[in-house]
């Protein structure tokens, strides 16, 4: 494996351990947490920075610039989620949605 791919893996590694490990001790959290993939605002934003990414770093790092673009496009989906998420959890509550 090329040493420039190590730190992005090790980086999902531990996301998906934390993921793992939250979700033995609150059942359900893994869901609520990566929920984000369901909706297509933050996948949208997410799939952008992605490409942008991979586009402007092809050049100088190879395929490293691949996996790095899809971790960051990941992390902005999720963050892009968490800034949208209010306004959906209280248009559920009021119709009647989870609660």
């Amino acid at each position: 494996m090329d040493t420039s791919l190590v730190a992005p893996v090790t980086v999902v590694a531990m996301l998906v351990i934390r993921t793992a490990l939250v979700e033995m001790r609150h059942p359900g959290s893994a869901r609520r947490q990566w929920c984000f993939v369901a909706h297509r605002r933050p996948m949208t934003a997410g799939a952008t920075v992605a490409v942008l990414l991979c586009v402007g770093g092809w050049r100088a790092a190879g395929i490293a610039s691949v996996a790095w673009a899809v971790l960051a496009g990941a992390l902005v989906a999720h963050l892009v989620h968490l800034s949208t998420r209010p306004e959906a959890d209280e248009a559920e509550n009021r119709n009647g949605g989870r609660h």
